[in-house]
């Protein structure tokens, strides 16, 4: 428990629990991409509804660029995959921030994402969270859905 004695440190610790309201306000706006329940695991990759089989794709290196809305407007994410046996083997993103708030969660997301589907089939492939930023994947699902009919062809 944090005893505040003086009145200016009541303001900050206020101003402070405001701004984290907001910002979860802010990250909750979006519909999720999946219906995946409890917890942490939002921030794991989640299978797609779709019928599609890992060797349905054929390897290699596809990009492609996702837009998606905040609440600041239109932003874009390069998303570059690689595939081996159907499967993501390495992922790079390219942020395209217009303001700091949005270069600061491409920027948690690019770092995080990796982690989180190197391994899964490109069949299998939905993110709805990465390390905190849940608008981001909005625009990585969106170059995904993109380089899935790209790799199927």
């Amino acid at each position: 428990m944090i005893d505040v004695k003086k009145p200016h440190q009541r303001w900050v610790l206020a101003g402070l629990a405001t701004a984290s309201l907001l910002g979860s306000a802010a990250c909750a706006a979006s519909p999720p991409t999946s219906s995946g329940a409890g917890g942490d695991a939002a921030n794991a990759a989640e299978p797609a509804t779709g019928s599609a089989e890992s060797n349905d794709f054929t390897d290699g290196s596809y990009s492609a660029t996702g837009s998606y809305q905040t609440p600041g407007g239109e932003e874009s994410l390069g998303v570059t995959i690689t595939l081996a046996s159907g499967s993501v083997s390495d992922v790079q993103t390219e942020p395209m921030p217009s303001n700091p708030t949005t270069e600061l969660y491409q920027g948690k997301f690019s770092s995080g994402i990796g982690g989180q589907i190197v391994g899964t089939p490109l069949s299998e492939l939905s993110v709805d969270k990465v390390s905190g930023s849940s608008l981001t994947s909005g625009g990585f699902n969106d170059a995904i859905e993109q380089i899935k009919r790209e790799a199927a062809q």
